[in-house]
């Protein structure tokens, strides 16, 4: 049982909780709580930390048993609180290898819609963009390298264990990985404010990429100028923008019914 703070063990873990470099470094992550622990992948688990008091209970061990089936460490609870970052720990965590993904992996995967995210910094936001797309079956989600971490702890959390499935990658060059797509056949729509059409008046049915922008700054006119297409969510009152991840949502959602309808059209 590891019991103090000067463990080597301990020390990493914080450091992976706390710095993205650190995480970049060595090509791990860490999440939390029992539920990401069940749906991590269980080959990309390198160590398994449980504190002293979930062991006490009957249950956790026959989830760790049963569930998760992996060799464990146990922490010393005040140890356990120190590794954890959340405020009421549930007791048990886990490092992982990072997944490893690129753009022409996700090309070659799946057809659909993809997200196409420019300098997103707040990690709620990513990562319920990301549990979203799960919902609705995007094809994967690209990033331009100044979005915030997806293995920042916040952003794991939003997610649910949607990171474990669904498909990113981070690219260097955000318009050359856009022209790629063109190249490919993917209709891309910008979410503009000064977009003429109303998104509920565009056809999603073909592959389709939606670019959402930074949440204070929008997408760059770099960016925005290699779409097809703006579009704009129409807002009633003075709200003059929604939220990058409630936009995301609503165009996924409805390129989603779009195809299920259009599926349905053709079986009829």
């Amino acid at each position: 049982m590891i019991t103090s703070m000067t463990n080597s063990r301990v020390k990493n873990v914080i450091a992976l909780i706390k710095k993205a470099k650190t995480r970049k470094e060595q090509g791990l992550f860490v999440v939390e709580g029992t539920r990401m622990v069940k749906e991590a992948p269980k080959d990309r688990i390198k160590d398994l930390y449980v504190s002293e008091s979930f062991l006490m209970k009957e249950e956790n061990r026959t989830f760790l048993e049963k569930e998760v089936a992996v060799p464990f460490e146990a922490v010393k609870d005040e140890i356990f609180a120190k590794m954890s970052d959340t405020v009421t720990p549930q007791g048990i965590l886990c490092v992982l290898q990072k997944m490893d993904h690129n753009l022409e992996y996700m090309l070659n995967q799946k057809e659909g819609t993809f997200l196409v995210l420019e300098d997103i910094q707040d990690p709620g936001n990513l990562g319920t963009m990301i549990r979203t797309g799960e919902g609705v079956g995007i094809a994967g989600v690209i990033m331009s390298n100044q979005t915030v971490d997806i293995y920042n702890p916040k952003v794991i959390r939003s997610t649910m264990g949607s990171v474990y499935r669904v498909p990113f990658c981070y690219v260097d060059d955000l318009s050359a990985a856009l022209r790629l797509l063109k190249k490919r056949g993917v209709h891309i729509y910008a979410a503009h404010l000064q977009a003429e059409d109303n998104y509920d008046g565009c056809l999603f049915t073909g592959q389709t990429a939606f670019l959402i922008g930074n949440e204070g700054n929008g997408l760059s006119d770099e960016v925005s100028a290699l779409a097809q297409h703006r579009l704009k969510i129409p807002m009633e009152g003075q709200v003059e923008s929604l939220n990058a991840a409630v936009s995301a949502s609503i165009l996924m959602y409805e390129a989603y019914r779009q195809k299920r309808g259009h599926l349905t059209d053709r079986n009829k």
